[in-house]
């Protein structure tokens, strides 16, 4: 089967996301107005909704080209253009260039509707919301969860948890809000998760990358990542239940994805010492940092080619899927449940080509797992595509239902943990 053929059996043809079907539309008043989109998913079977959107102009594939080259100041040569629908992806959206004080009113605004929204989305009020945990590459502001927490109307005693782990970032969330056994006890000297067990939480990522992609000349940064963001509500012990899980660190000694660090981070790379650093902003923020190879030239991005990020993740990758898969097993076999299975991976979608690879090479360990391919009109949303693709498969989940999650980013950074839906039985 040709990769063309693949991608159409896996992917919404041709269709941009602002003309899908119950996205809500909405020009935010910055610069001279910025399209917003958002829609909002709900299974009242397992008590979990949340909402996914994009912002900016929708680009497809080949106006990418003209919109890169414009940006750039010259053609883009044949070897440098990458065959975007054979990686999964038809379209981006992007912002356009903005002051720096609107581009913070941009993402305030725009983080603002996503969390009242996700609450509503749950049938709850910003005011119940107990704890917010945001994945984001680089963040427009050091206090930007803050901020849209306040305009939310989400109260200030709120658990507030800012994960920066690149592509990751989401992913780190979900584990700390669900996962008793992560970092965040043994730097911080507190248990995040048991103190959101059985509250009311919202859990996401949140990515502007064409704010940082402005400033980028980095034609394969460019042709990949967009704008998007998602974001859902869970009750920690109770509509999502941890099973098992682990966070992993890998350091890219060699820069293949190099990302400059856009938040605090206390020091450099010291033998024996964590990648990620758990700092304790205020009595109710606690800052996640995870350090990057930065680029040499003090760029935002620098990225080798597609195989050069199939090499940086799928082994790795591969390796911490099948340890937490292993794991799974046996707790099912433990609780006496040994024909459980996993109904389906969520993965976060750098390329479909990496994820395909990821499959193939877990398939050969005995391990099948069902990755639906479902971002091809965001492109690589970072942090968000993990959230996204979640909300995606939402409406066909039942209560009792096994789901892992596979994040993975620059830094390298991995979280994957499986869950269980609703289930009184675990």
């Amino acid at each position: 089967m040709s990769d063309k053929i693949a991608i159409s059996n896996l992917t919404h043809a041709g269709t941009s996301f602002f003309d899908q079907p119950n996205v809500e539309l909405e020009t935010l008043p910055i610069g001279k107005g910025i399209p917003f989109g958002i829609k909002q998913v709900t299974n009242t079977d397992v008590r979990i909704g949340g909402v996914y959107g994009a912002w900016g102009e929708s680009y497809d594939n080949d106006s990418l080209f003209y919109w890169i080259e414009n940006h750039i100041g010259r053609p883009l040569a044949d070897d440098e253009k990458m065959k975007l629908e054979t990686l999964g992806f038809i379209s981006r959206h992007h912002a356009p260039d903005l002051s720096s004080a609107n581009h913070l009113e941009l993402e305030l605004q725009v983080g603002e509707r996503l969390l009242r929204q996700a609450a509503q989305a749950n049938d709850w009020e910003p005011s119940e919301i107990d704890g917010v945990l945001i994945g984001s590459t680089g963040p427009v502001s050091e206090d930007y969860l803050e901020q849209i927490s306040d305009r939310a109307g989400i109260p200030q005693q709120a658990i507030k948890v800012s994960v920066h782990k690149a592509c990751d970032s989401s992913m780190g969330a979900l584990n700390l809000a669900l996962n008793p056994y992560t970092y965040s006890d043994r730097q911080l000297g507190t248990n995040i998760a048991e103190q959101l067990a059985g509250k009311k939480v919202l859990v996401g990522g949140i990515e502007g990358l064409s704010r940082n992609l402005s400033i980028s000349f980095d034609t394969n940064g460019l042709q990949l990542f967009g704008n998007g963001a998602g974001v859902i509500g869970v009750v920690p012990g109770e509509t999502m239940h941890f099973l098992v899980g682990k966070d992993h660190e890998y350091y890219d000694e060699q820069g293949v994805l190099a990302v400059r660090m856009r938040y605090p981070y206390a020091d450099q790379r010291e033998s024996g010492k964590p990648l990620v650093e758990v700092t304790k902003i205020s009595d109710s923020h606690v800052r996640v940092a995870g350090l990057m190879h930065a680029p040499e030239d003090g760029s935002p991005l620098s990225m080798a080619g597609p195989m050069g990020m199939v090499k940086l993740f799928v082994r790795t990758g591969v390796e911490v899927v099948k340890d937490v898969y292993q794991t799974y097993q046996a707790l099912m076999d433990k609780l006496n449940l040994p024909e459980k299975s996993i109904r389906v991976a969520i993965v976060h979608h750098a390329n479909y080509k990496i994820n395909q690879l990821k499959a193939k090479h877990l398939q050969k360990a005995g391990i099948n797992l069902r990755m639906p391919w479902l971002l091809s009109e965001f492109g690589n949303v970072s942090a968000a595509s993990n959230m996204i693709a979640f909300l995606k498969q939402l409406p066909d989940l039942k209560p009792g239902d096994h789901i892992l999650f596979d994040g993975f980013g620059a830094g390298t950074y991995y979280d994957v943990l499986a869950v269980s839906l609703v289930d009184d039985t675990i």
